[in-house]
This record gives C-alpha cells, sequence and structure tokens, in this order.
C-alpha cells in the first residue's frame, strides 16, 4: 500500500488508466530521493508497462500484479526508483507506454535537492494558539508565539524570523518552551518563540520572513493585525517616577506636620 500519491492526471491519454507516483509518508518529492509508481485501468491482458520522464534515473517498468489484474507492480524491487540527484526544482512530465502507444501521462513535483520543506509557519496569541497551519489575528501590543515546522531541516539550532510587527529581529529555537507541542508536528523540526506585537501598529496585514538552510531557503508568512491595542499598564520607568514622587509628596508632608507641630508648641 502506498504512504502517499502523486497528483490527478492531466491530459491522461485513456481516462479508465491511472497513473499514480508514490512517496514515502506523502512528504514532499525532491532531487536525489525515493519513489514508486503504480497504474491502474489496464485493459485486460496487458503485460507491461514502461515509465519514462526526464526526471528519472532510468525507465521503470510495470505489471500486472497477477495475471488479468488491471492493478500493477513494479518489475525491478530490489533498486529503487529515484529522482535524478541535483535536479532543479519545478514539474516534470511523466510518460506511461505499452508496446509503443502512450497509456497515460502525468506530471513529477520536484523539489529542489537539500531544500526546505516548511509544513507550518504559524503565529498567534501564546494564550490561543492555532493548531493549524493558519495563522490567528493578533492586537497590537499582545504577547504572540511563533513556530515554524521544518520535514527537511537544515543544521541550524535556531531561526531568525523579521517583521515590521515587532520593533526587532524574534529569534525561534528547537527544544524550546515555546513549542506547542502539536501532535500535527510529528516528523518534523519544530523552530519556536515569542515575542510582542508593537503597540504602534496599525491595523492590517503584514508579512513575516524567516531565512534557513543557511541562507538558501526564504519562507513567508502573513499575519493579521486588528482590534486596539492591549492595555499593558505603564512601563516601570513611569510606575517608578510615580512612585518616587508619591514617596516624595509623602515624606513633605510628613516634614510640614512635624514644623507644625514645632511651631504650636513654642507659641504655647
Amino acid at each position: 500500500m502506498a504512504d502517499g500519491g502523486g497528483p490527478a492526471l492531466s491530459g491522461s491519454p485513456s481516462a479508465a488508466v491511472r497513473l499514480e507516483y508514490h512517496v514515502p509518508g506523502g512528504r514532499l518529492l525532491a532531487a536525489g530521493e525515493s519513489l514508486w509508481f503504480s497504474i491502474e485501468g489496464m485493459a485486460p491482458g496487458w503485460d507491461r508497462v514502461k515509465v519514462t520522464s526526464p526526471a528519472l534515473q532510468k525507465p521503470i517498468f510495470l505489471a500486472p500484479v497477477k495475471k488479468g489484474a488491471r492493478e500493477s507492480m513494479e518489475l525491478d524491487e530490489v533498486a529503487e526508483p529515484r529522482i535524478r540527484p541535483g535536479l532543479r526544482a519545478g514539474t516534470y512530465p511523466v510518460t506511461a507506454t505499452s508496446h509503443g502507444r502512450t497509456v497515460a501521462t502525468a506530471s513529477l513535483q520536484v523539489a529542489a535537492q537539500d531544500g526546505a520543506e516548511v509544513y507550518r509557519f504559524v503565529i498567534g496569541p501564546t494564550d490561543a494558539f492555532p493548531g493549524s497551519d493558519t495563522s490567528a489575528p493578533v492586537r497590537p501590543g499582545s504577547d504572540v508565539r511563533v513556530v515554524l515546522t521544518d520535514l527537511r531541516p537544515a543544521s541550524e539550532d535556531s531561526l531568525t524570523v523579521r517583521s515590521p510587527i515587532f520593533s526587532g529581529p524574534v529569534t525561534i529555537e528547537t527544544d524550546s518552551a515555546d513549542d506547542p507541542g502539536c501532535k500535527c508536528d510529528d516528523g518534523g523540526t519544530v523552530y519556536a518563540g515569542h515575542a510582542r506585537v508593537r503597540e504602534s501598529v496599525p491595523e492590517g496585514r503584514y508579512t513575516l520572513t524567516v531565512v534557513s538552510h543557511h541562507g538558501r531557503q526564504t519562507t513567508k508568512q502573513h499575519v493579521t493585525v486588528a482590534g486596539t491595542p492591549v492595555d499593558l499598564g505603564p512601563s516601570w520607568m513611569v510606575t517608578g517616577a510615580v512612585a518616587a514622587g508619591g514617596t516624595a509628596l509623602a515624606a513633605g508632608r510628613v516634614i510640614a506636620v512635624r514644623r507644625r507641630s514645632r511651631t504650636t508648641a513654642s507659641s504655647g
């Protein structure tokens, strides 16, 4: 049973014949990786199908799983079919032929070799963080959590996120206390961190950008800033100044009381 299927056919010579490719775990296919093919809906009595593509290192041959079957198996199961190493990212045609006649076509979507596979890149309030791959709206001045999951991580323990909603760069790290522990992240490396949205950010839609894989991969996400600014209260400088002013005022009152007391005593 395949772990993951390829895309739906586009322009197949026969609507009844279906050519699919499969990748372990249903992951994004990248250059130099393994995959295998299957074909369904062949007419009774078919015996052999040849699968070719500019993306493949060599042709793949399919045969019926048993005599008279319309489902297939690969003839060469020992040598795993692989996408050519160093192949540029893009979409490549695949053709299935039987006795010189094209019976089906498909397209292979191939990612760059050693590139990132960002499963999700989200931002949301720290007290109500979304478990999906969609960012939640945030308020100006609010504390937020940023999470990125990479299914093909590089040797990096931390990444830097930049956005005009922050007063400066935000660091997200592996093994972070901000990791929400979402089961949907299973199999990926999670980078997480927290920050505060600037209080002065106007409502609107903003971009978050993170560069990973040692500068080779740039990932962008959007976040909506909406609502009134969070009331964070006065800063510690204001609070300290008010407290100091109150103390000085209280001390002045005590001194004034003492002076009046001495004056009253001497006049008596």
